[in-house]
């Protein structure tokens, strides 16, 4: 019972949402957000006692074709539920003080999405875990076509057809493992037990490899990011990159590596390289950005390059470092975009080089600023430190040349992030930031709660590694050709 309140609790909530009106919808949003949250902790209570077993649901859903409604959290699901029920209610109050129209819309579909990413992080069979994926899809669509910038319609409806054709490419490719397993089944405990030849497996990879790369993105398949994160709302761009980018990494480890172990030996080379190809290129176009979003966008495009790579590095190193990076990653690029968002709130610009000055006006947001840039760049004894350390420990392993490479994603990305904040936040105000008002109320929670959160993961990230273990390792040992 506790697990299906997990997951159809956000759905009665956007529609209590819908109900509540353009009036109190934030402040009813927010109240449900945070009861989800409440819900995620008592969750973890009790997974410390009584484990996984716990939460399990299992019904026939149709029996030709066989699809179940499989439900299940493990260590490695429970952290994905609890960064995304953790960073909804941070992401709703940040939208407090802004003008926004159709409220009870723009809330409504948040939590949808995070009834459909609670479902995606849950689901063990592999339709079900389709539909909770396209379910994702919808919500985050019509935010960034209804809320988001000027060019948001062409914008939008790239992203709508790069996501689309992956999903379809999955959706192949489920249907193809049904086909060829011996079970003739959608469910997870099948798919990893399946005995489907090598040769098929190598192409069954590039299917389920491409639908998850759009997704995260990886180079060369990213063209849609940077111009939807800059046109969507801030709030709907925290959902993109935050938290629903984390679908694609999640879904490297928990159905590409175990299911199809024989295509990811064979590709999986191909795989890593395309990984730190896309955290060099994306660490120079970062540097090369004059737009505060479009850097971040370029930054994170980076960072999910070195959570794949270390994926695919294939040992325990580089799986947990992909962990702990996925939250890390989420919590710091909620605290970025916000941040930007604050400042094109109070100068009307994004423009680095229109800025500076902002510490002279507004010293809290400068500190809390500066606290979320160190953990960007992996500054030790913050959160982006622990992962980053792990994935790099994990390529090294894998291959000495490409863990250099990929060591560029911390060089690279101190030098962006380090300048940008010198040329915004030091120095002499420009015409644009000789009035800057410090944060409100709202502004302070988030960035403040996102901050504590930096710091208490980078001093002790070990109940996550607890957590996350024995889910990785038996992922692992089922991925691994003996």
């Amino acid at each position: 019972m506790i697990t299906l309140s997990l997951l159809f609790f956000p759905l009665l909530a956007a529609v209590l949402v819908l109900l509540a009106g353009n009036k109190y919808a934030s402040r009813v949003a927010l109240g449900l957000a945070l009861v989800e949250a409440a819900l995620t902790c008592y969750v973890f209570s009790l997974y410390k006692s009584a484990g996984s077993d716990a939460f399990y649901f299992y019904r026939e859903w149709i029996s030709d074709p066989k699809i179940s409604f499989h439900l299940a959290i493990d260590g490695l699901s429970l952290l994905m539920i609890a960064l995304t029920n953790v960073l909804l209610p941070l992401i709703i109050l940040s939208a407090f003080n802004r003008d926004i129209k159709n409220k009870k819309g723009y809330f409504s579909l948040m939590l949808f999405m995070q009834f459909a990413l609670v479902g995606v992080f849950m689901a063990m069979d592999g339709l079900l875990y389709y539909i909770f994926w396209e379910l994702a899809l919808i919500p985050i669509y019509f935010i960034a076509l209804r809320w988001g910038g000027q060019n948001r319609v062409s914008v939008t409806l790239k992203f709508f057809i790069y996501t689309l054709a992956g999903s379809l490419l999955m959706l192949f490719g489920f249907i193809a493992l049904y086909w060829y397993s011996p079970a003739h089944s959608f469910d997870i405990r099948d798919l990893y037990n399946n005995t489907i030849c090598s040769c098929k497996q190598g192409w069954l990879f590039w299917l389920f490899f491409l639908a998850f790369a759009i997704k995260i993105p990886i180079v060369p398949f990213h063209t849609w990011q940077a111009d939807t994160y800059r046109e969507s709302p801030t709030q709907g761009t925290m959902l993109l990159a935050g938290i629903m980018l984390k679908m694609g990494t999640y879904s490297l480890i928990r159905w590409l590596l175990p299911v199809l172990p024989h295509g990811v030996a064979e590709w999986g080379p191909w795989a890593i390289a395309f990984s730190v190809i896309g955290i060099v290129y994306a660490s120079v176009i970062a540097i090369m950005q004059r737009d505060l979003k479009r850097l971040f966008a370029f930054s994170s495009l980076a960072h999910v390059g070195l959570i794949s790579a270390g994926i695919f590095a294939m040992n325990i190193q580089g799986l947990q470092g992909s962990v702990v990076q996925m939250l890390a990653h989420g919590v710091n690029v909620v605290g970025l975009f916000l941040c930007a968002d604050i400042i094109l709130n109070r100068t009307k610009t994004l423009q680095i080089e229109q800025l500076g000055g902002i510490r002279n006006q507004a010293p809290q947001f400068n500190t809390l600023f500066m606290i979320i840039v160190l953990g960007s760049v992996a500054l030790p004894l913050t959160n982006g430190f622990i992962g980053e350390f792990l994935l790099l420990y994990g390529v090294y392993e894998y291959n000495t040349w490409l863990s250099v490479f990929a060591g560029l994603t911390i060089i690279l990305g101190a030098v962006y992030m380090l300048r940008m904040f010198q040329k915004t936040m030091l120095g002499k105000n420009s015409d644009q930031t000789g009035i800057f008002e410090d944060l409100y109320w709202n502004e302070k929670i988030v960035l403040g709660v996102i901050a504590v959160i930096i710091v208490v993961m980078g001093i002790y990230p070990q109940p996550v590694f607890d957590l996350a273990q024995p889910a990785l390792e038996n992922i692992l040992n089922k991925a691994l050709i003996h």
